[in-house]
């Protein structure tokens, strides 16, 4: 059983099924609401959301279509996804980083001795925004963070017009970023990950 299996906030948010006639037959359905770990499989399927989440809004996507495979291949257990009914609806990609600050590298390396999770990109489908999803996926993910006895914390770089969302999730402004994408600026934000101890007693880690 893989870690993200074995806690209770990522397994499938089931809805009660309808109740049927006897001489119904029962008929095997998806689960309405599901999270777990992305794979390479999926990487066309997070391409698309991304580049219309950020392509209108930045002119550019946080990582190309080779970049989310390459990161889905080398460490899948650090991004999520949220399945509606066996379609993807929102994702996070994270790698780790061994660094205090991000750095250019920091945009398609995975360092596997670091303790920082750099948190890529966080992106809802269209038709499913405005509806808390993007909240909801990153407290899951970070909850989930806490069960990795390596990781210590989690950053990101964002614009700042999305610092008040990452706020309220938690994460505290660091200052200006150093990494630069064309003329686009960044705020380097970072959340501690903590109580790893308590977690893995009373989550199932």
């Amino acid at each position: 059983m893989s870690v993200i299996s074995a806690l209770p906030f990522l397994k499938p948010i089931h809805q009660r099924p309808p109740r049927s006639s006897p001489g119904r037959q029962r008929r095997h359905t998806l689960p309405a609401s599901e999270f777990r770990c992305l794979t390479p499989e999926d990487a066309i399927s997070v391409f698309e959301i991304e580049r219309e989440a950020f392509i209108s809004v930045s002119g550019d996507c946080p990582l190309h279509l080779d970049e989310i495979r390459h990161f889905l291949n080398l460490c899948p257990e650090l991004s999520l996804g949220w399945f509606e009914e066996g379609r993807l609806v929102a994702f996070i990609i994270g790698s780790l980083w061994d660094q205090e600050k991000l750095s250019q590298d920091a945009l398609t390396l995975h360092k596997p001795g670091g303790t920082t999770v750099h948190i890529h990109a966080l992106a809802v489908h269209r038709t499913f925004r405005q509806q808390g999803k993007g909240s909801i996926l990153m407290w899951r993910y970070l909850q989930y963070l806490r069960c990795l006895p390596y990781v210590r914390r989690a950053v990101l770089m964002c614009e700042d017009f999305l610092t008040p969302f990452y706020r309220k999730c938690g994460f505290k402004v660091q200052g200006p970023c150093e990494v630069t994408v064309g003329s686009l600026a960044f705020i380097e934000m970072q959340y501690p990950v903590r109580g790893h101890a308590f977690m893995r007693r009373n989550s199932g880690c």
